[in-house]
Parts: structure tokens; sequence; C-alpha cells
């Protein structure tokens, strides 16, 4: 079991200070990446020319433009609502950036009013992520919102 309010003052501890969101955002994937467990990659795609681009992440190389309206991720922006998917496969037009993954979930992430990106976290196992891994992971989003420039 995740204790996401420890990583979210982590996240805020470790932000503290930082000027620069790409910091912000690759020590929160490196913080992800190390909490939780049986996940395969974890990172941030960023709004850039009407489209989700590659932003900081762990895990392995991954798929570098996601339009809006296409895969989980872009289907997060499109709906500006979480998607907790259980089994990807499942998932009509899911992009699959790295076979190994069965299973997602993606949090929107704003600045202000404006949509940055999103929060994007795959597993090999399928039904891995929770009600309660929804909860926490949109709190830890809210923390990043109140930091994000």
């Amino acid at each position: 079991m995740t204790d996401y309010d420890l990583m979210c003052r982590q996240l805020e501890s470790l932000s503290e200070g930082v000027a620069w969101d790409m910091t912000v955002l690759s020590n929160a994937s490196a913080l992800i990446w190390d909490t939780l467990d049986d996940i395969n990659w974890a990172g941030f795609y960023l709004m850039k020319d009407g489209k989700l681009q590659l932003g900081p992440f762990q895990g392995k190389p991954a798929c570098t433009v996601i339009e809006v309206g296409k895969g989980v991720c872009g289907t997060a922006i499109a709906e500006d609502k979480t998607q907790l998917v259980k089994n990807v496969h499942e998932f009509p037009g899911h992009i699959a950036c790295d076979s190994a993954s069965n299973s997602e979930i993606v949090v929107p992430v704003h600045a202000g009013d404006t949509l940055y990106g999103v929060l994007d976290i795959d597993s090999p196992k399928f039904e891995r992520f929770s009600e309660e891994d929804r909860e926490g992971l949109e709190a830890f989003v809210r923390i990043l919102e109140s930091i994000l420039k």
C-alpha cells in the first residue's frame, strides 16, 4: 500500500525553492518511480503546439508526441479527467509505447486555468491501479499544480 501523504510531503520538500518546472517534474517522476510498486513507466507529457509532447520520465524510451483525443493520455487531456484503465488492451485506440504495459493511470495537470499536460503511469500488471491510487495521485498532482509556473 502506497503512503501517498508521505509522497506528497516529499514532493513539497523536493520542490521547495525550485524555480524551473522541469526540475520539479523530473524529481516528481523519480519520486513516483521510487515509491510505487509494479510500474514500468512514470512521467509527464506536456502540452506544446496543441499536442502532448514527452516530458521528464522514468522508464524505457517512450512515444514522443500524442495527439489530443488519442490513446489514454490524449483522452485524459480531451476530457480533462483522470483515466484509470485496468486493461489497456481493451481501451479503444490505446497507444502501445511499451508492449509490456497492461494497465495505466493518467491524471491531467493544470498550471492556473491552463491544461499543462498529464501525469502518466504504466504497469505490466493488469488492474494495478485502484481508486486509492487515483485519489493519491490526484492529490500528488494538486501539489504539483500549486508549484508549476
